[in-house]
């Protein structure tokens, strides 16, 4: 079960990621995320990154280890990690990795009200929707090719999955296209004449009625 954490914007972890590597100032932290993907990962939002490190010194998991000047630019403050950081890095990716998590997604909310589309619509949409993943997964495939062989596949695992997600995605999406397009998906005819004749019909009001009132299933 995840804990409540001292800092718990994932920028914190990304963050302590960056300086395990080594002591730098804000600037550095922030071009190494960068460098890394970091902001596709993890939806870093730069804006915060001074306020995460902040927190981060509050707390104990960095620590200040000098300033360096470069020019006329202001004087830069070095943060590095400490062992209570290393100790929480270490536990937070644990967690991570180990404990399921729902996350909201926009095309999940999306397909919780697709019945207000009208079936032939959500072929279309789909459609589009398929031809823009797998021009996705395409530039993905080429992208991690190109790297094969100059950078470790340990640094390419995050690719790996979301290539595999995005895969996953659009081939359930094309399923459900076909089954709309070819008429195989239960209640199609009822879910059609609802848009057709303005009405929904009584069986379908009789399964969304069924579905409001019967309780979620309980978690072992």
């Amino acid at each position: 079960m995840a804990r409540k954490r001292k800092v718990a914007n994932l920028m914190g972890l990304a963050v302590l990621s960056a300086v395990i590597v080594q002591p730098m100032h804000r600037y550095e932290i922030a071009a190494r995320l960068r460098a890394w993907g970091k902001d596709t990962d993890m939806g870093i939002k730069w804006g915060s990154l001074y306020t995460v490190v902040d927190n981060l010194t509050k707390h104990g998991f960095l620590e200040i280890t000098g300033s360096e000047r470069d020019g006329a630019r202001p004087e830069r403050t070095i943060y590095r990690i400490t062992e209570a950081g290393r100790a929480e890095l270490t536990d937070w990716t644990r967690e991570l990795i180990a404990e399921p998590e729902p996350e909201k997604s926009r095309f999940l909310a999306g397909l919780s009200v697709l019945s207000v589309l009208p079936p032939e619509d959500v072929v279309d949409l789909l459609t589009q929707r398929i031809t823009k993943l797998d021009r996705t997964i395409a530039e993905t495939r080429a992208q991690l090719s190109a790297l094969e062989g100059t950078v470790p596949r340990l640094f390419l695992i995050e690719e790996d999955y979301a290539l595999t997600m995005l895969s996953a995605e659009a081939d359930w999406a094309r399923a459900l296209r076909d089954s709309l397009a070819d008429g195989s998906f239960p209640d199609v005819e009822g879910w059609r004449a609802w848009h057709r004749d303005g009405a929904m019909p009584p069986e379908l009001i009789e399964l969304a009625e069924r579905g409001a009132t019967e309780p979620p299933p309980q978690s072992d």
